[in-house]
């Protein structure tokens, strides 16, 4: 049986944070990511296989499979952030979105689906606080999040006993992909304050649920949405 663990998006907050602690407690790895010299330095650095593959080209399975054939579980810690009226949005705009954060994701977890079965495995998805509480010009990712909420459940229901999966419900972090949103100070301390918690988001405390889920510690969990958002689904 494998114990090894696909990371996909292995470069950004969440990902890398979640490779650092997994590798901590001696976990084997496969890091996914698009940036050769990032993916290859944090591989490096946790003494790891990798893969460089974009989720975004087709064919990215079939890379990835190439390096990897048997897997214990999948993290897709793959996200955007597409903020714009309805009005101004596109169908390309929607089509991009739901090809980054769900078919991609649809077509790896089939890819592994059998290999995950075997080792009784574990999925990991990331969602938004935007998919179920609703913000101005979020439509697009509010969307594509939305979707992924309904695979998580849909698959927990059609893998068990075999496959867990579950799926975490994020805020805004502070990533490599809010950096538009948060390079003005006023801006990022009003958000940070909007939260009950008083601050944005971390990689770690994402990353910290996701290593949780995809261990055996959980064995007894399937089927969930969780909120990873300093209170701000249920509070504010």
């Amino acid at each position: 049986m494998s114990e090894k663990y696909l990371i996909v998006g292995a470069t950004g907050s969440i990902g890398s944070n979640l490779a650092e602690k997994m590798h901590t407690s001696g976990n084997d790895l496969h890091l996914v990511g698009r940036d050769e010299s990032q993916t290859k330095s944090i591989s490096e650095k946790l003494n790891c296989s990798y893969s460089i593959a974009d989720v975004l080209k087709d064919g990215y399975v079939d890379i990835i499979k190439s390096d990897i054939s048997d897997i214990k579980g999948i993290a897709y810690c793959v996200g955007s952030i597409d903020l714009k009226p309805l009005r101004m949005t596109s169908e390309d705009d929607f089509n991009k979105c739901m090809k980054l954060n769900l078919y991609s994701a649809v077509e790896l977890i089939k890819a592994y689906q059998d290999s995950l079965k075997k080792n009784k495995g574990s999925i990991v998805l990331f969602s938004t606080v935007a998919a179920q509480r609703g913000f101005t010009n979020h439509s697009i990712i509010a969307s594509a999040k939305a979707a992924i909420e309904g695979l998580t459940v849909s698959l927990a229901a059609e893998f068990a006993p075999n496959i867990r999966v579950n799926c975490i419900a994020l805020s805004l972090t502070n990533s490599k992909i809010a950096q538009p949103m948060l390079k003005n100070e006023a801006i990022a301390q009003g958000i940070a304050k909007a939260h009950p918690l008083k601050r944005l988001g971390e990689g770690k405390d994402g990353a910290g649920l996701a290593k949780y889920l995809l261990s055996d510690e959980s064995s007894w969990v399937t089927g969930q949405i969780i909120a990873v958002d300093g209170g701000r689904s249920k509070l504010s």
